[in-house]
């Protein structure tokens, strides 16, 4: 498994030089670009501008990793579901143009006055079509595991089998303390184990989340994707992601 950063939010305020400066100090092997942040690596871009961000992290020993965007689609609304997967689609291209491997999109809710499973049905449908575009250009979309009631891993379970669970979707696995929950980790973890295509982690020192099983389940399944740091803005950033670097490598016993 490789190690990356998330821009949210130790990165937020870094350009692209930058991010590959302080990740290449810090020997972190790729970043997840985050939408709204420093970096200004957004779907706007021209095709020149996207041609040298390309070219700025092919000359670097830092990989995107992926981009992170705020597209959803549990909206009641279907003017706001069509928006958001169009959204999803410039994302997509976005992707194929910088050689990012994935566009990660989330759940965020299930509205009031919507039956649970129609919603659910919905974003997994939605995901479908996304991830049929995004198969299309080379790209996989990344369901990161979100949203106050949506974050239960066997809702997400559930998405994943109303979109017919498309082979260009993967799960983000997002380190909730809800994992704990509807059986525990380990039971969590089996339900969308075929489906995690990258992980984010949070502060490793914290105790509350059971950071040993999850690498030992990622190393079982010879996870070969990207862990990212999703840790909050700090004084000494670089110092801070040389420890959790120094932590995750302890945590695979190297």
């Amino acid at each position: 498994m490789k190690l990356g950063t998330v821009t949210y939010n130790i990165a937020k305020d870094w350009d692209v030089p930058t991010i590959i400066k302080n990740l290449t100090e810090a020997e972190f092997d790729a970043v997840e670009l985050r939408t709204t942040h420093k970096h200004g690596v957004e779907t706007s871009l021209s095709p020149a501008a996207r041609a040298e961000v390309r070219k700025q992290f092919e000359g670097s020993a830092v990989k995107i990793g992926g981009l992170g965007t705020t597209c959803e689609f549990h909206s009641p609304d279907p003017a706001v579901v069509r928006k958001n997967i169009d959204e999803t689609k410039e994302w997509v291209k976005l992707a194929q143009d910088l050689g990012s491997p994935s566009v990660k999109v989330r759940p965020n809710g299930l509205p009031k006055d919507v039956p649970e499973e129609k919603t659910l049905e919905q974003i997994g449908k939605s995901l479908a079509e996304c991830g049929a575009f995004a198969g299309d250009h080379g790209v996989k979309i990344q369901l990161e595991v979100h949203g106050t009631e949506t974050q239960r891993v066997p809702r997400i379970r559930k998405i994943f089998d109303y979109g017919g669970n498309h082979p260009a979707v993967r799960a983000c696995w997002n380190s909730n303390q809800t994992d704990l929950l509807d059986g525990g980790f380990d039971a969590n973890f089996k339900l969308l184990r075929d489906q995690i295509g990258q992980v984010h982690m949070r502060d490793l020192f914290l105790e509350e989340y059971p950071w040993r099983a999850l690498v030992t389940a990622l190393s079982a399944m010879n996870f070969q994707g990207y862990c990212f740091a999703e840790i909050p803005e700090s004084a000494d950033p670089v110092r801070v992601l040389k420890y959790f670097r120094g932590m995750f490598r302890a945590y695979q016993n190297l």
